[in-house]
């Protein structure tokens, strides 16, 4: 679809295309807004520019960090964003996503913590401060590959998720395994606390299990059905992981708020069709800010499964995209101005900037200024240049030759169970064949 290719040479280029597609996006110049401190959480934020959780799969088999992890993370904090936000942490054996994804328990604690604290240290080294940690706390529901191949858990069947391949009624998980999930989650943050991380995130979006309770419409029982039902798992999350809240560790969350699938299986859509309804989003962050003071919350949509041109607006890879990027990057950007307009007080945190190549900065100092959100998380364009924020910094620019591509190649890596990084930037390092 050659409409789609991204042949944009300057910002005009791209805003006759949004004429073109009827969309309005925020975009800015001036550079300096991405480097004005941010105070939250009692600190002061060196910049509004954040690493998004993208897993790397370089765990071993047991979920401990290794030496590629390490280094990873440690390119990261060299590189300067104010805040590096973890790839999903597996809570429970069940619920990894793979033999080598990170898992946070009794016995991959001093590692973490180790890590952690080298991360810090670099940062203060390279830059002359610490960037803020953030673990993201999951369990990957239809998702989880514990042992290599798919064995999913999951909230209720879903027509769209089993097209192909419908699951067995034992893969839905009980009332009372969600109860006892509850308890995990919360050992789990003490143990993340512990481990030196700044906050915690309650991971609910992308398909996993949290995400998916939310559109769990047609699940009987206390977790299914009506908007109290569907998340009084996350809530009752949150309310644990507060009791461990001070002035030295937070509880924030990465909330999906469209699912991108016709009702009643997907959360955040019109009734009829697939335009995005954000009322129970909007219901839900006022019980999380106002009622449960959580100071800060990342916003994104999809499910990178299935629609991943929601969630990673892209134009190259296997799939042809279902809509023009540009069309995927106005959705997400309006839905996170509305949350950021109706509490304007809460810290909302932008997604999926890397589309937009070396104009991504633009995109992220013009939302920034124009108050669609307080910070831009970047992940894709993370793997490609880890020191992209440094890199506007000290240039004014981001060299189109630095950018993600948004080939997909990174999330093919991901699936194929291989160490994940840029296949275009670092070829000699990854590669998918």
């Amino acid at each position: 679809m050659e409409h789609q290719k991204f042949h944009y040479k300057t910002m005009e280029d791209i805003h006759t295309e949004e004429k073109k597609l009827g969309i309005s996006l925020p975009f800015s110049e001036d550079y300096k807004k991405l480097y004005e401190p941010l105070s939250l959480y009692g600190k002061v934020f060196a910049n509004r520019l954040a690493i998004a959780p993208m897993e790397g799969n370089d765990s071993d088999e047991r979920g401990f960090p290794t030496e590629s992890t390490s280094e990873r993370y440690l390119s990261y904090a060299r590189g300067g964003a104010g805040v590096i936000w973890s790839e999903a942490v597996a809570v429970t054996p069940e619920g990894r996503s793979g033999k080598a994804q990170l898992m946070l328990n009794e016995e991959t604690l001093s590692r973490f913590a180790e890590m952690n604290a080298q991360i810090k240290q670099a940062g203060r080294k390279a830059n002359g401060y610490e960037p803020l940690l953030i673990m993201q706390a999951n369990h990957s529901g239809r998702y989880a590959k514990p042992d290599g191949f798919y064995k999913p858990l999951i909230a209720y069947h879903h027509p769209v998720y089993e097209n192909d391949h419908p699951l067995e009624d034992n893969c839905l998980v009980s009332d009372d395994y969600l109860d006892q999930l509850i308890e995990i989650f919360d050992h789990s943050v003490g143990l993340c606390k512990s481990a030196g991380f700044d906050a915690v995130d309650i991971k609910c979006c992308h398909g996993y299990l949290l995400a998916e309770l939310a559109s769990a419409y047609t699940r009987p029982g206390k977790y299914g059905g009506s908007f109290e039902n569907r998340f009084r798992f996350l809530l009752e999350c949150v309310r644990r992981a507060l009791r461990y809240q001070d002035e030295t560790f937070h509880v924030t969350l990465r909330l999906g708020i469209y699912d991108g699938f016709a009702y009643p299986y997907g959360w955040g859509v019109k009734e009829k069709g697939l335009n995005p309804d954000y009322s129970e989003a909007l219901k839900l962050v006022g019980i999380l800010h106002r009622e449960m003071g959580i100071e800060m919350i990342n916003i994104t949509m999809g499910n990178p499964y299935v629609n991943s041109h929601v969630t990673r607006p892209f134009d190259r890879g296997k799939y042809i995209p279902l809509e023009h990027p540009l069309e995927g990057v106005a959705r997400m950007y309006e839905g996170t101005r509305v949350i950021k307009n109706h509490y304007p007080k809460l810290k909302v945190m932008a997604s999926a900037p890397s589309y937009l190549r070396q104009f991504s900065p633009d995109l992220a100092a013009g939302a920034v200024a124009m108050g669609y959100c307080d910070l831009v998380s970047f992940g894709r364009q993370a793997f490609a240049d880890p020191g992209f924020p440094n890199e506007i910094r000290k240039t004014g620019k981001l060299d189109k030759s630095h950018t993600c591509v948004t080939c997909g190649g990174c999330g093919e890596l991901v699936r194929a169970g291989k160490p994940c990084g840029c296949v275009v930037r670092k070829p000699d390092r990854f590669s998918i064949r």
